[in-house]
């Protein structure tokens, strides 16, 4: 598991059957769960740069959204519209509802609905740089506007991006991308009743970050953080800053905008 973090973590393997079919993940740390779900085109890996800071108060667990990753790879044939009903039972499965949830991009649009639809499974919602992007961009211009978020992260973060990207495969992308573009989920904003922790970065070339206010309007408790400087992945880019915010907004504290 070097590829984490340089700091030791006890990871442990585990497997739960989601509706039929075997799904691995990973689980780091003890204390109330919280569930990291990665972006478009990503993986677990993405957190890399969190992980060990969140284990030291929480237990943190890892898996691959289905048609991402490496490590257990889920049914590629589950589509994005599936995936917050995924979602919902595999935390059903693994038996760790209410938990919270860390969600990046694609995986932020995912738990808006999963919060939404299910507030019984969801206690605390960190939404990173969410893919509110319906209606902003055509479907065409979508690819370009993720390299160019790829390139405005650190070096480190490109081979990650391409590694993925290239595992989960251009039409396991490009049919997320069109699902993102065609399902608005703002209307969903008003219904979600956890508090909510909004995380953008100042250099958001994907998802941009005047997004943020509108998006924190919406919500019925909401704190909206800016890292300036960061990028679309601002986990990865600023990590001290976002490991300290997310664990004082778990632990109830009150977030500095």
């Amino acid at each position: 598991m070097r590829w984490f973090t340089r700091r030791t973590i006890d990871f442990r393997r585990a497997e739960v059957v989601v509706r039929g079919r075997p799904v691995t993940y990973r689980v780091a740390g003890s204390g109330e769960p919280v569930v990291l779900v990665h972006g478009l085109a990503g993986s677990a890996r993405w957190w890399r740069r969190n992980v060990a800071a969140l284990a030291e108060a929480h237990t943190v667990y890892l898996v691959n959204l289905p048609g991402f990753g490496s490590f257990g790879r889920p049914d590629r044939h589950i589509s994005v519209a599936d995936g917050a009903d995924w979602l919902a039972a595999w935390i059903e499965a693994v038996g760790i509802g209410p938990c919270h949830v860390v969600a990046h991009s694609l995986g932020g649009y995912l738990t808006i609905s999963l919060a939404a639809a299910r507030p019984d499974l969801v206690r605390r919602l960190v939404l990173v740089a969410p893919a509110i992007i319906a209606g902003h961009r055509p479907l065409r211009a979508y690819p370009l506007a993720l390299v160019a978020a790829g390139l405005a992260a650190r070096p480190s973060f490109l081979p990650l991006l391409a590694l993925d990207s290239l595992r989960a495969g251009p039409l396991t992308i490009l049919r997320a991308a069109r699902r993102l573009l065609a399902d608005d989920v703002r209307e969903r904003l008003g219904t979600v009743a956890a508090p909510t922790l909004l995380v953008w970065g100042s250099r958001d070339a994907l998802v941009p970050p005047s997004l943020g206010p509108q998006v924190c309007a919406a919500l019925r408790d909401a704190t909206l953080l800016v890292l300036p400087g960061a990028g679309h992945v601002p986990n990865y880019d600023r990590p001290g800053e976002f490991n300290a915010a997310v664990l004082a907004f778990l632990a109830g504290q009150t977030i500095g905008r």
